[in-house]
């Protein structure tokens, strides 16, 4: 297995970092994350980057709304064991906004003094009609929120 260290700076243009402890309900009995646990992270990762970045209560947007962020297609690759007790940084970068589909990297990067690469992924969500389950156009708040996030966070694509 090769381990790969990513340096973190303070501040990141185009990303959306937030920090998570892995807790015992994470793991397996040899105290390490269980693989399915991130993709566990992975959604909660984007329910905060649609709350707290994008300005889109993730709750509303599904339940009120009736509107759904299926994934659609997901790429991952696991680099080195997270273990119980540590702080991990979840990174969620945007690659394409599309019509009905967002594409994202998201990456899982261990603790500090190292801070080597745990696990990486490409995803594709797609936004969806919760009442006829089909795909539909974004709606226009996450792409003025997408639109708002890219220049506060000096994200250029």
């Amino acid at each position: 297995m090769t381990v790969a260290t990513v340096h973190l700076p303070a501040s990141e243009a185009g990303a959306f970092t937030v920090q998570r402890l892995v807790r015992f309900s994470d793991c397996d009995p040899a105290g390490m994350v269980f693989y399915p646990q991130y993709f566990v992270m992975l959604n909660g990762l984007v329910e905060d980057w649609f709350t707290q970045a994008l300005g889109v209560d993730y709750a509303e947007f599904l339940g009120e709304r009736r509107l759904g962020l299926p994934m659609a297609s997901l790429q991952c690759d696991f680099k080195a064991p997270s273990r119980m007790g540590e702080t991990i940084a979840l990174r969620l970068r945007l690659l394409r906004l599309g019509g009905r589909s967002l594409t994202l990297s998201i990456e899982c990067i261990g603790p500090a003094p190292q801070h080597t690469l745990r696990w990486r992924a490409q995803a594709v969500i797609v936004t969806t009609s919760l009442a006829h389950d089909g795909s539909i156009p974004i709606p226009a708040d996450v792409v003025q929120g997408i639109t708002s996030w890219q220049k506060l966070s000096g994200d250029t694509a």
